[in-house]
């Protein structure tokens, strides 16, 4: 009998081509197969440059803490109405979630079918969109009933997910940023990720905030604030104090923001986390 894991524990990440290699080595039937037994990614390098030349660092304050589930591996994030909705990963386990910002308490879930891993999400014009790890493949749902109507394919790996005023905004775990059309889902455009010239790799959970890509780097205690044009590093946002509170376990990393832009407020948690915390950015770089 396989015991279920999380995919952060397994194998290195196959099926995109930079792990073609090791794919072969592993299994020979495709990445199917290696999905339904919860394959990994590797844990690779934290894919922030050593050196960030004269790029600020902020540092952040907690302003409230909400309770959060501490069985959800948050994949996605997203404040809309008044409430969170979040997409959870883990085969067999995946679920998109309405939940009561104040309470934690889970409103409306619908869970995925056991072959798909649930990644970042977004709500644009009345839509949720989400995405799944391995299976190129993202659902859509009306955003009142929560009912599924319709899905979308896509040629790589399925991390974070937001939009801006006009396509939807798409992470793969490399340095590179796609802009989707939301009606055909075709790539308008691409930008990759730099700091003063070094690629940014890992690029993970994503929120459009007035004009920036704000991104968690996967395994790593800082948010990369990008130029939503040019793909450069504007600033980090160090959460180092607040990851080694709320960090139990090596997976259990930071993952997920949202934007209450009404309220002008910012929203972090992680991956199986008991707390979603509202922080403050500190005003000038550390």
């Amino acid at each position: 009998m396989v015991r279920r894991m999380r995919r952060d524990h397994l194998f290195p990440r196959f099926c995109s081509g930079s792990w073609l290699l090791a794919a072969f080595a592993l299994v020979g039937s495709g990445c199917g197969e290696i999905q339904d037994i919860n394959a990994a990614r590797f844990i690779a390098t934290v894919g922030i440059p050593q050196k960030t030349g004269q790029i600020p660092i902020f540092g952040a304050s907690v302003v409230r803490t909400y309770p959060h589930d501490l069985h959800a591996f948050t994949q996605g994030l997203e404040y809309y109405g008044g409430y969170l909705y979040e997409s959870t990963g883990g085969a067999g386990q995946s679920t998109l979630r309405k939940v009561a910002l104040e309470a934690g308490e889970v409103i409306e879930k619908v869970s995925l079918p056991s072959q798909y891993f649930g990644e970042g999400l977004t709500i644009f014009r009345g839509k949720i969109y989400q995405l799944t790890w391995l299976s190129k493949k993202g659902f859509v749902y009306d955003l009142r009933s929560f009912r599924k109507v319709g899905e979308f394919p896509y040629d790589t790996e399925g991390w974070g997910l937001t939009h801006d005023d006009k396509s939807l905004i798409m992470s793969d775990g490399t340095n590179k940023i796609r802009y989707l059309d939301p009606v055909s889902f075709g790539v308008t455009r691409t930008v990759e990720v730099y700091a003063r010239g070094e690629a940014v790799s890992n690029v993970n959970e994503l929120e459009y905030i007035n004009g920036e890509i704000f991104a968690n780097i996967w395994h790593s205690s800082r948010i990369a604030r990008i130029d939503a044009h040019s793909g450069q590093v504007l600033a980090w946002i160090d959460l180092a104090s607040i990851v080694s509170k709320e960090q139990h376990g090596d997976e259990a990393v930071l993952n997920g923001i949202a934007y209450d832009k009404a309220g002008d407020r910012l929203f972090v948690t992680g991956k199986n986390w008991s707390k979603l915390l509202e922080i403050k950015v500190e005003g000038g770089p550390q």
